[in-house]
């Protein structure tokens, strides 16, 4: 398998994906000399290329306050958590879609388990952090399957509930898993039977597993998460960090500016997006989710037409997600610094 249909088949919700998250990530390409460059022969030429167009196709991560913010939060409720027997509280991330929510609680992920092997090196049976999405209209056995899944454990029909829950809590205790991250969790609710089933199993789940719960999803504030007394529970025992779109300012710029250190392209000038930076507030709305991927969009096309290089033009031309077109309005799309 190639290394680019291996990073395509990467999952984070398996342990082999986890893991591969983990590890760095592949060092970026060299961009060659003019001279190099006409050295090539066509297939070394579509090689190269083709290495450019992984690199750009490469989500960046990039350590925003926000990301920063939810790092430090949840090391601190890990650190508050360790000798507590009973009554842990969790952290949840909430905020729009492209605000840098799963980023975040990944990268916190991250941090747990690199300190994790830091501290336990050369020892392969631990397994630090587990983490899952919620499906759509997810049912407490299908749940409990997804915990399950990210552990390798098959999963038999039959199976009932407890045995499945009790094969997770089994591994986990044995493993030392102490963070849980659980994405998507806005597709609970609990006004509906089968989510508030769901609901009790994570719960179930946080009272048996001594680790931190981590919880993220769209607008969790005014979910139906939170309502009724399960949500009042989750209320009152998980601390609420917050995503917004970026204002115009510093920390966009900055985000600009680093996005565009990344890019490996031949005919690119140095520091024109930053020039651009207002323009691609406005059409990116603040999302830092758009951003990245309007920058490295046109950075792909900008290799497959041979242009080499980003422009504003360029950049117009990549379409961004629904959201983010309806509040870049045309005006905003022809403003100027």
């Amino acid at each position: 398998m190639s290394r680019v249909d291996a990073e395509a088949n990467r999952q984070l919700t398996t342990l082999d994906g986890w893991r591969k998250f983990i590890e760095n990530p592949p060092p970026p390409p060299a961009l060659l000399s003019p001279d190099a460059l006409r050295r090539l022969s066509p297939t070394e030429r579509d090689l190269y290329d083709d290495d450019r167009l992984d690199h750009h196709a490469r989500m960046l991560v990039v350590a925003t306050s926000f990301v920063e913010k939810t790092v430090v939060c949840g090391r601190r409720l890990v650190l508050l958590n360790r000798h507590a027997i009973s009554a842990r509280r969790g952290l949840m991330v909430s905020g729009l879609p492209g605000t840098g929510k799963t980023s975040a609680i990944t990268q916190l992920g991250r941090a747990h388990e690199l300190l994790d092997r830091a501290r336990h090196p050369n020892v392969s049976d631990r397994i630090p952090v587990l983490y899952i999405t919620v499906p759509p209209a997810a049912t407490a056995r299908m749940v409990a399957a997804e915990f399950a899944r990210f552990l390798g454990l098959p999963i038999r029909v039959r199976f009932n509930m407890t045995d499945i829950i009790e094969a997770v809590v089994g591994v986990c205790t044995d493993t030392r898993t102490g963070l849980v991250l659980v994405d998507e969790i806005h597709n609970v609710s609990q006004v509906t039977r089968s989510g508030g089933e769901v609901s009790d199993t994570l719960k179930y789940f946080s009272e048996r597993i001594p680790a931190t719960f981590v919880y993220a999803g769209i607008g969790l504030e005014t979910s139906e998460l939170l309502a009724g007394t399960r949500g009042a529970q989750i209320a009152g025992c998980f601390t609420l960090v917050p995503t917004r779109p970026f204002p115009y300012g510093d920390e966009w710029k900055g985000l600009v500016a680093t996005m565009e250190e990344t890019l490996l392209l031949h005919d690119h000038p140095p520091g024109s997006l930053v020039k651009l930076d207002r323009y691609l507030h406005n059409r990116a709305d603040g999302m830092i989710g758009a951003l990245s991927h309007a920058i490295r969009g046109a950075a792909i096309d900008a290799i497959l037409s041979g242009t080499e290089r980003v422009t504003k033009e360029a950049i117009d031309a990549i379409p961004l997600d629904h959201a983010a077109e309806l509040a870049a309005s045309p005006s905003k799309k022809t403003g100027r610094r």
